[in-house]
């Protein structure tokens, strides 16, 4: 039997569109990841002429990649985000592009919310031609920090059952043994942290809803929020909230870097072929 799906894929098409209307006010998280791909791409010294975009939004970040002479080919899961940027309306873990088609990919935002992340990193690397790059980043483990325990006070509060609210995230380690498993040559994962101050958690949400990051877990609560629980948690709010009446909330960038591979790239030194010890370079300095 097939395993169940984690998310639903016709309620994350849905969110997505939803969140496309207000997008703009949203996206500084989208921003953030965009620039910092980007900056990563401009240290490498090669060419890269045709490169695919998954995760479009409304096309702000094939602006950070566009140059004289390259094609960028756009992929959102979202109808309408697909549509504005001109693409291709594509869930990442189904096939849609032929092998061997681009030299690089770009994946900014969207990757968490795959229900299947090694499948969608084969066909990234099934799409790329060999020395081909990928770059990508999410919202990785640790992401949402306050507003998980906060949901789970809520839920108590009111006497209701706990349900999930933030769908299952994934850290640094388990990004970087996902590019190993999907083949990749040459793979990096790193993390980042930022914390962002809110108001008040209406705020928070409203920004979730804007980034299209809000919960699509397949078995997901379908309650109405009540006066009861969202009273229950302005109090968990205002509880943990500092001096200033702010509250700064967590959210996690995983980026990962990784290279089709290729005969031309450098191959790991074979072990035992070191010619120093690591005793011996721990003691430099």
């Amino acid at each position: 039997m097939d395993n169940p799906e984690i998310f639903d894929r016709a309620l994350r098409r849905l969110r997505r569109d939803r969140a496309a209307r207000i997008f703009a006010d949203h996206a500084f998280l989208i921003d953030h990841m965009a620039d910092e791909l980007a900056e990563r791409l401009s240290a490498v010294q090669r060419e890269f002429k045709d490169v695919l975009i998954l995760g479009s939004h409304d096309g702000r970040v094939a602006l950070r990649f566009a140059a004289p002479g390259r094609t960028i080919v756009q992929a959102d899961a979202g109808a309408r985000f697909a549509s504005w940027s001109d693409g291709t309306q594509a869930d990442e873990d189904q096939p849609a592009f032929a092998a061997g088609s681009f030299d690089l990919v770009i994946s900014v935002g969207v990757l968490d919310q795959v229900n299947d992340l090694p499948g969608a990193l084969a066909l990234i690397r099934r799409a790329l031609r060999p020395d081909g790059l990928f770059l990508g980043a999410f919202l990785g483990a640790g992401t949402l920090e306050w507003l998980r325990s906060a949901t789970l006070a809520a839920d108590m509060a009111v006497g209701e059952s706990v349900s999930p609210r933030i769908h299952p995230q994934i850290d640094v380690r388990s990004a970087g043994d996902l590019l190993s498993r999907a083949g990749f040559s040459l793979q990096v994962a790193d993390g980042e942290r930022i914390d962002v101050g809110y108001g008040d958690p209406l705020r928070l949400i409203g920004d979730l809803r804007g980034m299209a990051a809000t919960n699509i877990l397949a078995n997901r609560d379908r309650r109405p929020l009540t006066r009861a629980w969202l009273t229950a948690l302005f109090e968990t709010f205002a509880a943990d909230a500092g001096a200033d009446g702010r509250l700064r909330e967590r959210f996690e960038i995983v980026y990962m870097t990784g290279w089709s591979p290729d005969a031309s790239q450098p191959k790991p030194a074979k072990r035992g072929s070191a010619t120093a010890s690591l005793a011996a370079a721990l003691k430099k300095g």
